[in-house]
């Protein structure tokens, strides 16, 4: 079985995953802001997510990593569940890091090589890497293209590196079946998870 994928009979379940570190483009944003990072703290707060984990987090405002921290830390405060161990904010906060740049520039995803190999050498991530793109759908194609000629999308030494899109895959039927087309010349499926979550609503069921 690939490393970093579970199955419900791997004997893992309520265990921490793999040691990670999660790239995230498109954190500055709402998406981001409101739902990631408070699902991150409660992966944690239900002992799913390691002490080896890190978040980089991309986006085209100009910070730093401690600015990005301070906007995103009463974010999560007030995310935060009734009872909820307040030391989890903070676990996450710093460990969580920020890089900006244009998502179209070949270079953002040159220097994203080198602030991942940062990260991971201060969180043990192992070289585990989780692409999220919380971005708009004219963005995709051309992210995971840069993506694979930057050498970010090649498993090495035992690490796994997978691509998640977030809503909406394409703005069409006919863009989203590009965008699906366009995907396997830079990934193997395996690595490739699709999220759309207006499928999941009731005007659209």
């Amino acid at each position: 079985m690939p490393q970093g994928v579970r199955t419900k009979n791997d004997g893992r379940r309520g265990q921490p995953g793999d040691p990670s570190l999660l790239a995230l483009f498109g954190a500055s944003g709402d998406l981001a802001k409101r739902k990631l990072f408070a699902a991150l703290v409660n992966l944690r707060r239900s002992n799913l997510l390691p002490n080896e984990f890190a978040v980089l987090g991309l986006a085209t405002s100009e910070m730093t990593s401690e600015a990005f921290r301070e906007r995103l830390g009463p974010e999560l405060a007030g995310a935060a569940l009734p009872g909820q161990d307040p030391a989890l904010v903070p676990w996450l906060l710093e460990r969580t890091y920020y890089q900006p740049g244009d998502f179209r520039s070949p270079e953002l995803f040159q220097r994203l090589a080198e602030g991942l190999r940062d990260v991971d050498g201060r969180h043990g991530t192992r070289g585990n890497v989780i692409f999220y793109l919380a971005t708009p759908p004219d963005f995709l194609g051309d992210m995971v293209d840069r993506l694979g000629a930057a050498g970010l999308t090649r498993e090495e030494g035992g690490a796994f590196r997978r691509v998640i899109i977030e809503k909406p895959f394409g703005d069409s039927y006919e863009s989203a079946r590009a965008l699906n087309a366009r995907l396997p010349t830079v990934l193997d499926e395996r690595q490739i998870y699709r999220i759309d979550h207006y499928l999941g609503k009731e005007t659209v069921q």
